[in-house]
């Protein structure tokens, strides 16, 4: 190897904000962010850009093993997980997606730009979203087996299906049955509940704040 090759190799381990010192789990402990798992295990945890089993196709977490989020945004996930106990002991959360560093948002905007995909992933030029600031979280219900109950979509559906705004207009036209109906109403009224926001587009996709909030109370991710 070259004396060039081997100093650029060398920026990149000690510039990179995933250096071989510092494993992504580690960094996002370091940022301040806590491991929801800590506040409540009965949480389940799924983190399907782990895998290939996303709309991607590729696996774009490396490293990240754990649902981390901040503080604020933990404390209230823990809040709907205990709302949705005392209505339904049997169900449970499930966690598909919590923060999400700007590296990572970089390579799934690489994977989707010039798709039909392009839409539903923030450009991380105009600075992200909220995964991006450890205030947001994707996540459904798992029944007393471990299966998730009908939403009348997958997780990562990209359609009008998966939209929150129109959902009356969907089961009278037969898009989303009745049981996928109040199963989307019990999700979001506990995530509500304990404070969180919905969106229009996707009824797994909760916010702990406002984007102007994050922007002006929380620090972005690297």
């Amino acid at each position: 190897m070259s004396w060039q090759k081997y100093v650029f190799l060398l920026l990149i381990l000690c510039f990179s904000p995933f250096s071989s010192a510092e494993e992504p789990d580690t960094y996002l402990r370091n940022k301040g962010l806590v491991d929801i798992s800590t506040l409540d295990s009965t949480i389940c945890v799924q983190l399907i850009y782990a895998t290939s089993d996303n709309f991607m196709g590729k696996a774009v977490y490396s490293g990240i093993t754990r649902a981390w989020l901040h503080p604020d945004a933990a404390k209230k996930l823990v809040a709907a997980q205990q709302l949705l106990k005392k209505e339904q002991p049997g169900l449970t959360l499930v966690v598909y997606d919590a923060a999400r560093p700007m590296s990572v948002q970089r390579k799934m905007w690489a994977l989707v730009r010039g798709t039909d995909k392009v839409n539903y992933v923030s450009n991380p030029a105009n600075g992200g979203g909220l995964h991006n600031y450890g205030m947001a979280v994707d996540v459904t219900i798992l029944d007393e087996a471990g299966v998730a109950l009908p939403m009348g979509t997958p997780f990562d559906f990209f359609g009008e299906e998966a939209h929150t705004n129109n959902e009356e207009a969907l089961l009278n036209a037969g898009k989303i049955d009745r049981t996928a109906y109040d199963n989307r109403r019990l999700l979001r009224r506990i995530m509500k509940q304990a404070g969180f926001r919905i969106i229009p587009y996707e009824w797994w996709h909760f916010n702990a704040c406002s984007r102007a909030e994050a922007r002006q109370s929380y620090s972005v991710l690297d």
